[in-house]
């Protein structure tokens, strides 16, 4: 169930297999596989685990005309084998074959706009009106039959620039900057519209937290001004693994959520991309856009703590972490306690190096209970409120 405080900026909805992105949907969970695409049943068996793990939308790379094949053999082998689920073909060079190909057969089609018609540097400084004219009608002529081949098989499209792959003549005109990145997406969103093709998503990502927030904040703006909303992608690229990795992510699309911006998104990982899913329900969870969890609130404990709250705590997780439609508190003492802990179901709170007190909300329920009573207790409390729920 959405739980959303954030006005978000309104984009329209585009559907991607069984997923909807955008509109008054939740917020899209996806991530990539590793496996290599000519390994058609270790992709296949990566998309059901991540699936499984809660990827609503899983891309496949595509570098290849022979990947384009092996992308639709994986297609029909994974519902033989488990079900359909939603598949992003991700496309950079020979961008027109590729994509073609793949949008006959995949949900949806990621396009890079500075690799899609692929030129080699040429070291100009400068480009005349009539040379960008002259690039854009090539582009538009390679993306003409994209677009048809889309309709026609009722396929979405990314088109995810990369802050590292802007086009030579986006550089030279813009700079390495967040309006090149959007100059980039919107050469690309106009031919769409300019030929009816609006099932579009559209991505800035970049290695560098700031430009991929400013890049997407900029993004909404010209979209505004154009009067489009597509839906926005968002991710931090290449942000790399362990604690900096998650960081990273969760700062420039926890940003961006929190401003009303962004329809689905992934925290990309230097690691197993199964990883990156609980991150990102647990940063959903925590703007109050997504509920999947039990939420739980615990004291950080000072000196005037005097039982051992982070055992306790990891004790409710364990006992109480399936209760998705619950929030729980633990708190050290009553100084802030029954405070802090006033928008949860329910709570403990310590009251001395051996008891705690139990709470419903802020009503105190039970004082004095045994620490090592305390989690039958909030059970017993919670089935007596009708309100538990079988692991």
């Amino acid at each position: 169930m959405t739980q959303t405080s954030f006005p978000r900026f309104k984009t329209r909805p585009v559907k991607v297999g069984n997923v909807i992105i955008g509109g008054d949907n939740p917020v899209v969970v996806q991530t990539m596989c590793t496996e290599h695409t000519e390994n058609v049943p270790a992709v296949v068996k990566q998309i059901i685990e991540l699936h499984k793990a809660g990827a609503e939308l899983v891309r496949v790379t595509v570098p290849s005309l022979k990947d384009a094949e092996h992308v639709a053999k994986i297609k029909k082998l994974l519902k033989i084998k488990y079900q359909d689920v939603p598949l992003v073909a991700d496309v950079h060079h020979f961008g027109s074959d590729i994509a073609i190909k793949t949008a006959k057969v995949m949900d949806k089609i990621r396009i890079n706009p500075g690799l899609f018609v692929f030129k080699k540097p040429s070291g100009k400084l400068e480009y005349s009106k009539s040379e960008v004219e002259a690039e854009l009608a090539e582009i538009e002529k390679a993306l003409l039959p994209v677009l048809e081949t889309c309709k026609k098989h009722d396929t979405a499209m990314r088109v995810g620039v990369n802050h590292g792959s802007l086009s030579e003549r986006l550089k030279v005109m813009y700079g390495d900057t967040p309006e090149g990145m959007v100059e980039s997406a919107m050469e690309y969103l106009k031919i769409c519209e300019r030929n009816n093709f609006q099932e579009l998503v559209i991505s800035l990502k970049a290695s560098k937290v700031r430009v991929m927030i400013e890049a997407n904040r900029l993004m909404v703006k010209r979209m505004e001004e154009e009067g489009m909303n597509y839906p926005l992608h968002l991710g931090v690229t290449e942000a790399g693994a362990g604690q900096m990795g998650r960081v990273k992510g969760v700062v420039g699309i926890g940003t961006l959520l929190a401003e009303g911006i962004g329809d689905t998104i992934r925290v990309s990982l230097s690691e197993d991309p199964i990883n990156e899913l609980s991150v990102c329900y647990d940063l959903l969870q925590s703007l109050g856009l997504r509920r999947t969890k039990l939420e739980l609130i615990g004291c950080p404990t000072c000196g005037r703590t005097r039982f051992d709250l982070p055992p306790m705590l990891e004790k409710v997780e364990k006992e109480f972490g399936h209760l998705s439609n619950l929030s729980i508190a633990v708190m050290g003492c009553i100084v802030n306690g029954p405070g802090e802990m006033a928008d949860s179901d329910y709570g403990i709170m310590g009251q001395g190096e051996k008891t705690v007190a139990i709470f419903r909300g802020q009503t105190l329920i039970k004082p004095h209970v045994p620490q090592t009573q305390a989690l039958t207790v909030l059970k017993e409390l919670i089935q007596a409120d009708g309100r538990w729920i079988k692991k």
